[in-house]
Order: structure tokens, then C-alpha cells, then sequence
């Protein structure tokens, strides 16, 4: 009876690996938009940013308009190539960064604000599968490593 069930179970698990692809592209695009239009608020609304950076967030080390300007480009630079999957691995962990850095600059106001919180421990708990797996089959990545090994 198991016997007849295997080639039930090995279509079902193709079905499956086949599907994973476009969830790993589904995942690079949930955590992208989201830095995406972080950046276009900030770019959209500069006075405001650097408000922000000098009066709000307590980036260490690095005077307010460097820390605006390097979060700033990390939000629109990093999250187009991760949709890509094009250096898939870097930009998940530049993303992973700009969101560490965020957590810990803005923690005396998150620290209070569960859902917030909670929203950077989703963002970083998708890049960490991208890093982990790899952006899949469905990116320029891949595209480039078959067209490499050829």
C-alpha cells in the first residue's frame, strides 16, 4: 500500500520545490518594498530626515547626516537587487544591517512598541531565509551561475 503512495508523494514534493522558487521571490519582494518606501519617505521628505537622524534616531558612531545619508542609500539600493536576486546574499545582509542599525538607533522609542518591534524582527527574519537559502531559482543570480558554468 506504501508502495503504490510513493509516486503520489514524489509528485506532490516536485509540486512543492517547483512552488518554494516563487516563495523565495515572494519573501525578497515582502522585506524590499518594505525598506523600499522607507527610503522613498526619507529621499521625498530630506528636511524631515535629517530632523529625524539629529533629533530621534541615535545612530552610534556616526555623525546624523552620514548615518542619514548611508541609511538612505542602503533602503533604495539594496532592496531592487534583492527582488532581482541579483547579489542576493550581500543585499539581505546590507538590509539585515540597515535594520539592526534601525532597532538599535530608534530603540528607546521600539522597545515600547511591540508591533513595531515586531515588524523588524519579520523583516529580519526574511532576509535570514535569503541568506540562509540563497534567493532561488526565480533570480539573476542563478541566471548568472548557469550561464557561467556553461
Amino acid at each position: 500500500m506504501l508502495t503504490s503512495l510513493l509516486p503520489w508523494y514524489d509528485r506532490g514534493l516536485g509540486w512543492l520545490r517547483g512552488f518554494g522558487h516563487v516563495v523565495d521571490l515572494a519573501i525578497r519582494y515582502e522585506v524590499a518594498q518594505a525598506f523600499f518606501r522607507s527610503g522613498l519617505v526619507k529621499i521625498r521628505n530630506w528636511d524631515g530626515t535629517m530632523y529625524l537622524f539629529q533629533n530621534e534616531y541615535r545612530v552610534p558612531l556616526l555623525p546624523p547626516e552620514l548615518a542619514a545619508w548611508m541609511g538612505t542609500f542602503g533602503e533604495l539600493v539594496f532592496p531592487p537587487l534583492l527582488v532581482l536576486g541579483l547579489a542576493a546574499r550581500f543585499s539581505a545582509l546590507s538590509l539585515s544591517f540597515v535594520n539592526l542599525v534601525a532597532v538599535v538607533s530608534f530603540w528607546h522609542v521600539l522597545h515600547d512598541n511591540e508591533a513595531a518591534l515586531a515588524s523588524h524582527l519579520y523583516w529580519g527574519l526574511l532576509l535570514l531565509v535569503t541568506l540562509c537559502h540563497g534567493p532561488g531559482k526565480l533570480s539573476l543570480d542563478t541566471l548568472i551561475r548557469q550561464k557561467l558554468a556553461r
